[in-house]
C-alpha cells in the first residue's frame, strides 16, 4: 500500500480524520464529554427532585415526612403530581395543633386531679432497678358544687 492519496481525492484532510491505525482523539474526546454531561444532569436532576425535601427540612415542617413520601413516589414512578403536590405541601406553613392540645389536656389533668407535673421520680439505693414513682401529695377532694338557678 502506498501513502498516496487518490488523484480525485482532496489534498487536504479536515483535523478530525484520523489515519489507519491510530487514536481517534475527537471519538475520545466526545465519550468523555457525554460521560461528564450524563453524570452532571443526573446530579443535576437528583438536587431538583429532592428540593421540596430540602425546603421542609430546613423550615422544621410537620409535614416533612409527607413531603419525602411523596418525594420518592415522584421518583420512582415518574408521577410529577407528587413532585408538584410534594413542594406545595413544602410551601405551606401548617398550624401546629398539638402542641396547644398536649397543654390542654395536661391543664385538664391537673384539673382532674390525675398525674401531673408534681409526680417525683425517686431513686432506690441499688443499682440496676428502675426509679419508683412517688406522687408528693394526694389530690383533695372538691366541695360540691352548689346548685345555680338558671332564668327561663
Amino acid at each position: 500500500m502506498s501513502d498516496q492519496l487518490h488523484p480525485l481525492g482532496p489534498h487536504h484532510l479536515p483535523a478530525f480524520i484520523t489515519a489507519p491505525g491510530q487514536t481517534d482523539v475527537l471519538m475520545v474526546v466526545m465519550g468523555v464529554f457525554l460521560i461528564v454531561a450524563i453524570l452532571a444532569v443526573g446530579n443535576f436532576y437528583l438536587q431538583l427532585h429532592s428540593l421540596p425535601e430540602r425546603m421542609a427540612h430546613k423550615s422544621q415542617k410537620l409535614q416533612f415526612e409527607i413531603v419525602a413520601v411523596l418525594g420518592l413516589l415522584a421518583l420512582f414512578t415518574h408521577v410529577h403530581l407528587f413532585w408538584i403536590a410534594a413542594l406545595l405541601l413544602a410551601l405551606i406553613d401548617l398550624p401546629d395543633f398539638g402542641t396547644p392540645l398536649r397543654s390542654i389536656a395536661g391543664s385538664v389533668e391537673k384539673i382532674a386531679g390525675g398525674p401531673s407535673s408534681d409526680v417525683v421520680a425517686e431513686e432506690s439505693g441499688e443499682a440496676g432497678h428502675a426509679p419508683t414513682l412517688a406522687v408528693t401529695e394526694e389530690p383533695k377532694p372538691r366541695a360540691p358544687k352548689k346548685e345555680v338557678h338558671r332564668h327561663a
